[in-house]
C-alpha cells in the first residue's frame, strides 16, 4: 500500500514514484491518514483514469465524504469533516455546486477576462516598478508573484485597499499543510468578519464589481455571498501566484527556452499552458469520494472509498504527451488537467492564464538580464504548503 509523496529530487519534477505507480499500478491501494468511515483509498495516475474519475458523477466532492491522504493540519483524534457550509460550492456536488457556479460562470469566461487585459497589464506594470524599485536582489515571490495576483482579485471583486493584505496573510495560514488550531479559529474568525463587513457595505452601497454584482441577487443570503467570496480569493491568491513565482524559476533554469520565449513572444499562451502541465502545482492532486461501486482500469471501487487523482503523474503520462519530462514550450498541451477537468475544472482558470501570459513577459521584457541571485539548490520550495511552488525567488538584473 502507497501514501501520497511530496519527496522530490528535482525541483521541478513530480516525485520519481508517480512514474513507477502510472506505469506498474495505475490504481494503487492508497494508505489514507484519516477517513471519514470504513473506506479504503486509491491514488490514480494515468491521464485517462484521472480524467474519468473528475467527469464521472458517481464520485463525489463533498467534503464530509472524502478521507485525508496526508496528516490532519492539527492533531486530532477523530475526523469528522462537515459538509460544505451554504455558497462554498468548491466542496458541492450538483445541484447546489451548479447553482452557485452559475452566478459566477460569466464573470470569468474567455471573453470577460480578456475584458479585464487593461487592468492586469496596468498592475503589472505597478509591481515590476515595486521590483525594480526593490533594488538588487530581491525577492520576485513578495514584491511581485505574489501581490500581483492578489491585486487582480481584489480589482475584480472590489475588495478595498485597506483590507487586502490582511486578508492575504490569514488565508495564506490556511494553504498550509499544518498549523496551530489557535491560528486557525483566529484567520477563519478575521476572513469572516471582513468578508461580512464587506457584503453589507456593498449591499448598502453597489459599485462597478462582482461582490456588488452578487450581493444584488436577490436569493443569495449574506453567509452565501460570504462564502462564495471566501472561495474565490481562496483560490485565486495562493495558485496563480505560486504559478507565477514557480514559472519564472522554470524559465531561468531552462534558458534555452526562455531565449524561444524572447524570439518568439506570440508562444507565450503556449508557453504558459507548457509551465501549467508540467509544473503542476496541485501537487497533492484532486479527492473524490466514490458515491457507489465502480470499476476503474479493472479496479473494483468500492461505495465510499476515496480517489486521489494525481494531477502531477496525470500531466506527465506519455500516452498522451510526447517527452512529458521535458519543459518545451512549442510542445503540444491539450488535455492536461492541471485546473481540473469536469464541472469542478477551475472557474478562474482564465483569468489565472491572462495574469500569467501577461505578467510573465512583462517581467522578462523589463529585466532582460533577470537571473537566480542564489544557487537553484538554495530556493526553498514549498513542499510544504498544499500548493506547490517556492517560498521565495531571489533574483537580480543587469550587469554586476
Amino acid at each position: 500500500m502507497t501514501t501520497l509523496s511530496t519527496a522530490r529530487t528535482c525541483p521541478f519534477d513530480p516525485p520519481a514514484e508517480y512514474a513507477r505507480l502510472r506505469e506498474t499500478c495505475p490504481v494503487a491501494p492508497l494508505k489514507l491518514t484519516l477517513a471519514p468511515g470504513d473506506g479504503d483509498g486509491w491514488l490514480v495516475s494515468r491521464l485517462a483514469d484521472v480524467r474519468a474519475v473528475l467527469s464521472d458523477r458517481r464520485f463525489s466532492h463533498r467534503n464530509e465524504l472524502i478521507g485525508l491522504p496526508i496528516p490532519p493540519p492539527f492533531p486530532m483524534s477523530e475526523y469528522r469533516p462537515q459538509p460544505a457550509a451554504p455558497g462554498a460550492f468548491i466542496k458541492m456536488d450538483q445541484p447546489g455546486h451548479s447553482r452557485y457556479r452559475r452566478y459566477l460562470t460569466r464573470s470569468f469566461t474567455m471573453r470577460a477576462t480578456a475584458g479585464l487585459e487593461p487592468m492586469i497589464t496596468r498592475l503589472t506594470e505597478r509591481h515590476l516598478d515595486a521590483l525594480e524599485q526593490a533594488g538588487r536582489p530581491a525577492d520576485l515571490v513578495s514584491v511581485f508573484a505574489e501581490p500581483l495576483p492578489v491585486q487582480v482579485m481584489c480589482e475584480m471583486l472590489g475588495v478595498p485597499e485597506d483590507v487586502r493584505e490582511p486578508l492575504r496573510e490569514h488565508l495564506a495560514v490556511l494553504s498550509r499543510m499544518s498549523y496551530p488550531v489557535e491560528e486557525l479559529i483566529t484567520a477563519c474568525t478575521v476572513i469572516a468578519e471582513t468578508l461580512q463587513e464587506l457584503i453589507a457595505a456593498k449591499r448598502a452601497a453597489p459599485g462597478a464589481d462582482l461582490l456588488s454584482e452578487l450581493a444584488g441577487a436577490q436569493d443569495l443570503t449574506d453567509e452565501e455571498l460570504v462564502n462564495i467570496a471566501w472561495a474565490l480569493l481562496g483560490g485565486g491568491f495562493d495558485t496563480t501566484a505560486n504559478m507565477l513565482a514557480l514559472g519564472t524559476f522554470a524559465l531561468l533554469c531552462h534558458p534555452d527556452q526562455l531565449a524561444v520565449l524572447r524570439a518568439r513572444p506570440e508562444l507565450a499562451g503556449n508557453a504558459v499552458e507548457e509551465l501549467l502541465r508540467y509544473l503542476t502545482i496541485s501537487h497533492l492532486g484532486a479527492s473524490r469520494a466514490a458515491l457507489e461501486d465502480v470499476e476503474l482500469n479493472g479496479v473494483r471501487i468500492k461505495a465510499g472509498d476515496t480517489v486521489v487523482a494525481l494531477l502531477p503523474a496525470a500531466n506527465r503520462d506519455p500516452a498522451h504527451f510526447e517527452a512529458p519530462d521535458r519543459l518545451d514550450i512549442t510542445a503540444a498541451t491539450q488535455g492536461h488537467v492541471a485546473f481540473g477537468h469536469g464541472e469542478h475544472q477551475c472557474i478562474g482558470q482564465h483569468l489565472a492564464r491572462a495574469v500569467l501570459r501577461i505578467a510573465l513577459p512583462a517581467l522578462f521584457d523589463r529585466f532582460p538580464g533577470l537571473r537566480l541571485a542564489v544557487d537553484a539548490d538554495s530556493v526553498p520550495l514549498r513542499s510544504d504548503m498544499l500548493h506547490y511552488g517556492v517560498h521565495e525567488l531571489p533574483v537580480t538584473w543587469g550587469d554586476d
